[in-house]
């Protein structure tokens, strides 16, 4: 099987896994997978009973890999996060006693709801795959996902997550209320006996393996970016820099960024290279967080992906942007 093959057929299998269980949010699904197969990490915003947590612990069913949930509260230590050296009487030496950061997938529940020095414990795990217990660096595993969930109507107790921190999440998915079909659906299986506490009942199993998620991620980087549309995804990120509502456009990181989700997006699809289609359907989730709306704008009801939509309008495609790629 080709290697754009194998990340479909991956992806294909999550996606499905995912369905079986949770019912509508398909864009968070996206979000979920461009964060796997991109090697990024997700912030998850949704209010309360609308499947946040549920997604990470399915998600870390489906990959049959090690998995931590840390609930952040007013008066949790970084020491709490990443772990500590402790001191033994009896053989008179320090060891290392590990964090729950040492796992594949962590899942960072209400990360608003701790002050910013034990936020900022995750910077450097986030960035560089790598924690600083005492001085030394400790490796994390090779699969490292970060899942962090926010309720974005509760601000009472709570520590906005500052822009470089922000900046550091690959998208951002936000899970919504229903359609009135999707609901009652939902009703439905909880009376056939569905209970989302118990997801092995319920009959979720391993459908991919922690190898062929890294080989995915591989695959993905060799994905074809012509010039014409590297040209047009700066053309995007620098169009929110000068956008008259915004205070703060995005970065190079969050470039980089959307060109690596438009490559998830194009091998999850099967494609071998990325088309204008492929940055559209993935810019608001890439960039949306990484804008800051001017105050003015906001009273207006200017939104960032309002934003995104009014940049991606204003912004030429490339016209040669579908061509396939040249025969070496």
């Amino acid at each position: 099987m080709e290697p754009m093959a194998e990340v479909a057929e991956v992806a294909s299998r999550l996606r499905a896994g995912m369905e079986r269980i949770v019912v509508g949010n398909d864009e968070t699904i996206l979000a979920f997978l461009l964060a796997l197969f991109g090697g990024g990490h997700v912030l998850v915003e949704g209010v309360p009973g609308t499947a946040k947590t549920l997604f990470v612990r399915l998600l870390a069913l489906l990959l049959g890999t090690s998995y931590r949930r840390i609930q952040f509260t007013p008066d949790l230590m970084p020491s709490d996060v990443v772990g500590t050296t402790v001191f033994n009487p009896q053989t008179a030496e320090f060891s290392l006693r590990r964090g729950p950061i040492f796992t594949n997938l962590l899942l960072a529940d209400e990360i608003n709801r701790t002050p910013p020095k034990t936020q900022s414990a995750l910077l450097e795990a986030m960035e560089e795959r790598q924690v600083t217990i005492d001085g030394d660096s400790q490796p994390l595993e090779g699969l490292f996902l970060v899942c962090a969930t926010q309720n974005p109507v509760e601000f009472e107790g709570t520590y906005p997550l500052p822009e470089a921190q922000l900046d550091r999440f690959f998208v951002r998915a936000r899970t919504g209320y229903p359609s009135a079909a999707q609901e009652r659906e939902l009703l439905m299986r909880v009376a056939g006996g569905f209970d989302a506490r118990d997801l092995t009942a319920a009959g979720v199993e391993r459908v991919a393996s922690d190898d062929e998620v890294l080989a995915a991620q591989r695959s993905v980087r060799r994905i074809h970016v012509s010039a014409s549309l590297g040209t047009y995804i700066q053309a995007i990120v620098a169009r929110t820099r000068a956008a008259n509502d915004v205070a703060l456009g995005a970065s190079p990181r969050a470039a980089i960024a959307l060109l690596v989700a438009s490559q998830v997006r194009a091998a999850i699809g099967g494609s071998d290279f990325i088309t204008p289609d492929d940055v559209k359907d993935v810019a608001a989730l890439v960039l949306a967080h990484r804008l800051i709306v001017r105050p003015e704008a906001e009273l207006d009801g200017v939104t960032p992906e309002r934003v995104i939509e009014q940049v991606l309008a204003s912004v030429e495609v490339p016209r040669d942007a579908n061509a396939p790629i040249p025969a070496q």
